[in-house]
C-alpha cells in the first residue's frame, strides 16, 4: 500500500472517529500561529489546541517574510468579509524551533535572498543561525506591520530535545 492510501485510510478512521462537527471557520482563540513546516513542530499539537483552537500559516523556517505579511493581510480581509476582523483581540504567535533546517542553508544566499527579499548584505539581520534572534526579528516585522494595528504578537521558541516552549517575546 502506498502513503496516499495509508492516508486516506487514516481519514476514515478519523471522520469516523476523531471529526469535529460544527467547527466555525475562525478559530475559537483568535490565534494565528506562524510555524515551520518541521513535521516535528505542528504548532496545534505543540501548544496542546484543540480543533478550531487557532489557525497556522507554516513555511520554512517558520518566518515572517514579505509574503507572510501578505497572507496575514488576506486573512484580514476574509475575516472582514465573514462578519470579524483580525485586529484587537486577536493573537498572533510566532512559533520558531531548535536545530531548524534553514540554518543548514546560511551559505546559500541564492535560496534565502529571494526568500527573505534582501540582498546578501541583508541576510546578516534575519538572524538566520540563531532561532532566538529570528523570533526577535519576526516579532519586530510583524509589530512594524501597520495593516495589522490592535494584534497582540509574540514570539515562542520549541526546543525539539525537550518538547518544551520558551517565550522569547512576550505579547
Amino acid at each position: 500500500m502506498g502513503v496516499v492510501e495509508t492516508l486516506t485510510d487514516r481519514n476514515a478512521d478519523f471522520a469516523a472517529t476523531r471529526f469535529t462537527e460544527g467547527l466555525r471557520m475562525m478559530p475559537n482563540l483568535k490565534t494565528i500561529v506562524i510555524g515551520c513546516v518541521d513535521p516535528r513542530v505542528d504548532p496545534a499539537s505543540v501548544l496542546g489546541a484543540e480543533p478550531g483552537d487557532i489557525a497556522a500559516i507554516r513555511n520554512v523556517g517558520g518566518r515572517v517574510t514579505r509574503r507572510t505579511l501578505e497572507e496575514l493581510v488576506m486573512l484580514r480581509q476574509v475575516t472582514r468579509a465573514a462578519g470579524g476582523d483580525l485586529g484587537p483581540g486577536w493573537e498572533l504567535i510566532v512559533l520558531q524551533h531548535t536545530h531548524c533546517g534553514i540554518t543548514l542553508l546560511q551559505d546559500r544566499p541564492e535560496l534565502l535572498t529571494p526568500y527573505f527579499a534582501t540582498d546578501e548584505a541583508g541576510l546578516a539581520g534575519q538572524a538566520i543561525g540563531d532561532p532566538r534572534a529570528a523570533v526577535a526579528h519576526d516579532v519586530a516585522e510583524l509589530h512594524a506591520e501597520t495593516r495589522l494595528e490592535g494584534v497582540r504578537v509574540s514570539g515562542l521558541l520549541y526546543d525539539v530535545a525537550t518538547g518544551e516552549v520558551e517565550t522569547v517575546v512576550a505579547p
